[in-house]
């Protein structure tokens, strides 16, 4: 084991580490750097992107997703495509524009997003301060009655087993929150002899030829599945919780005679069979659940001050401080349903500025009480405690930017955003090649400057 321990530095330059290199991480690195913070970033896999560096060999990944420590950080599938626009995607001054020679249409698959991040990473610097191959295990106090709480963070070098212990000023948690599969649970589930599988896991169709399939869950990543699997599996059921479904996904189990919509699941045997609450009962050979994710921080020792119960993270201020603990820990990345890229960013800017002085929090017992507000206000509205980090409102985006001084998301940006969600529930299939807002897409090019420098040197 190596300890080392950094010297407090007086001035308001932090030493921070940011855990993960995916969007949140490296906007997360890029600001802190710009503050003049000290920074390291620690990634568990081989290269930058997170979620978007497409992991393929799942082979030693436990099906259900189960373990404490994962092997596989990125559930992407290898057909995926964005559903937003790349117009929208993209940090403000790095606009996520079609390079030549590259995937170029306007809703591309993984591997230009995780391309994109390489050079966000390669344009500002940012790979100089990331270790690779590098697994944190635990991150905990190392005093608890210090205004500028400091932090230790043990960290593993995979290929060597080596461990370091290092002393933080400011730790910035990046880990995302598509990774540990969230599992529903179902009579007789553990007792199902034939295969079983999180989406997490799921990459191409082909291992499913000719197969029975149920799939679990009607969200976008169990109707892209269920799509792709209809090409080559004898039969596939989609057990959705209701049969109210998008107009978009209706036409297309309407074309394929092997495509079967289905209520939730009340038993599954070990003979096969799976009956679903309709009374009907089919024999599987083969269950994927495309049942969602759930936070998991399973290096975080912060005396119960930050916990997770039924997938809320808290209590956190904003989802992003610890009343107790900030600004010495933070969380980038937490909140869903949004912009993300632009969101991320206004959250890193906030946290690099209250590292160094040059903005404040409210006090401990305000944050507690907004925090406290914020939960009566989804209970009122009758938004289960899984959901509290659902945002799905662009007001809070500029609510939250204003916080930083960071500019309210552009009205084309959340108009583009709505017109390509319409499109998705209409037209399942089509909508990432064929849309009507082209008008508004060129108004949006002569907004935005940065689009139009960089178009004209791509």
């Amino acid at each position: 084991m190596v300890l080392v321990i950094s010297e407090p530095i007086k001035s308001q330059s932090k030493t921070v580490c940011v855990i993960g290199a995916g969007p949140s991480g490296l906007v997360s690195a890029r600001e802190l750097k710009k503050e003049g913070h000290k920074v390291v970033v620690m990634e568990q896999n081989d290269d930058v992107g997170g979620q978007w560096l497409y992991q393929p060999n799942v082979e030693e990944e436990e099906p259900l997703g189960k373990s404490k420590y994962l092997k596989i950080h990125s559930s992407v599938y290898s057909s995926l495509r964005l559903a937003s626009p790349r117009e929208v995607m993209g940090f403000s001054d790095f606009p996520f524009t079609a390079k030549k020679g590259r995937d170029e249409r306007r809703f591309p698959g993984h591997k230009e997003l995780w391309l994109y991040l390489k050079d966000f990473c390669e344009v500002f610097g940012l790979r100089e301060m990331i270790r690779f191959n590098v697994r944190v295990e635990f991150v905990g106090m190392v005093n608890d009655d210090d205004d500028m709480k400091r932090w230790m963070v043990k960290s593993v070098e995979k290929k060597s087993g080596e461990v370091i212990e290092e002393v933080f000023d400011a730790v910035v948690v990046a880990t995302g929150h598509y990774s540990y599969p969230t599992l529903p649970s179902i009579k007789g589930m553990d007792m199902w002899k034939r295969k079983q599988l999180h989406s997490h896991v799921y990459r191409v169709p082909e291992p499913f030829r000719d197969e029975v399939v149920v799939v679990i869950g009607c969200s976008m990543s169990g109707q892209d599945i269920s799509i792709e699997l209809v090409q080559v599996a004898k039969e596939v059921h989609l057990s959705a919780k209701s049969l109210d479904i998008p107009p978009g996904l209706s036409k297309v189990i309407s074309k394929h005679e092997n495509f079967h919509l289905h209520l939730q699941i009340e038993s599954v045997e070990e003979d096969g069979r799976v009956s679903f609450v309709d009374g009907s009962c089919i024999v599987a050979d083969t269950i994927i659940y495309c049942t969602g994710y759930s936070y998991k921080l399973p290096f975080l020792e912060s005396k119960g001050r930050v916990e997770i119960d039924d997938n809320r993270v808290g209590p956190l201020f904003e989802h992003t401080f610890s009343p107790c603990l900030s600004p010495s820990l933070s969380f980038v990345g937490i909140p869903r349903k949004l912009i993300g890229f632009p969101f991320f960013e206004s959250q890193a800017k906030w946290i690099a500025k209250l590292l160094s002085g040059k903005t404040s929090l409210p006090s401990a017992d305000e944050m507690m009480q907004s925090v406290a507000e914020f939960y009566q206000a989804r209970e009122t509205d009758g938004i289960p405690k899984r959901n509290t980090h659902d945002i799905c409102d662009f007001n809070y985006s500029d609510k939250y930017a204003d916080y930083s001084g960071f500019p309210h998301l552009e009205e084309w940006r959340k108009t583009l955003c709505l017109s390509a969600l319409l499109n998705f529930m209409e037209n399942l299939e089509t909508y990432r090649d064929s849309w009507d807002d082209d008008d508004l897409l060129q108004e949006t090019l002569l907004q935005d400057p940065y689009f139009t420098q960089l178009s004209s040197t791509a």
